[in-house]
């Protein structure tokens, strides 16, 4: 089972970050504890950044056919990307939508998800642990 993890933008200055919302580690260091749970499931991860929408929706359309399992963090494209929306929706893998900081208690606009809607679930507020819940989830449901 092959899973693509996707981060969009802004992600790539994580631990730099405003560090009391986002926390300390880098993006580096999230997806090392990633491929370390991976090897424990038995999954190949790959991964991609990008602050460029169309690059993110260019990445998942590649995957069609490749990928069992998507793990999207769309950063703040997560409130406004109907394209990314649509490229989930159009390649039919299952997608699980994640953040890091508890996107309920911040402001306003970034408790709108238009992403959630074609994900088969959505994980916040759980730092790390987010994507690793997400990982698990998808290898549980999906393998």
């Amino acid at each position: 089972m092959k899973i693509l993890v996707i981060n969009g933008p802004n992600l790539n200055m994580l631990g730099v970050r405003e560090p009391e919302i986002y926390g300390t580690l880098t993006l580096d260091e999230i997806n090392h504890q990633l491929l370390e749970k991976g090897k424990e499931l038995n999954v190949e991860l790959e991964f991609f950044q990008s602050n460029h929408e169309g690059s993110i929706i260019d990445k998942i359309q590649e995957s069609y056919g490749f990928i069992k399992g998507m793990v999207i963090n769309p950063g703040a494209y997560t409130h406004y990307s109907i394209a990314i929306r649509d490229a989930i929706a159009a390649v039919g893998i299952p997608t699980v939508e994640v953040h890091l900081s508890d996107i309920n208690s911040r402001e306003d606009f970034r408790k709108i998800s238009v992403i959630k809607s074609v994900c088969v679930k959505q994980i916040w507020g759980k730092g790390l642990h987010s994507y690793l819940e997400a990982l698990e989830f998808l290898v549980n449901k999906y393998k």
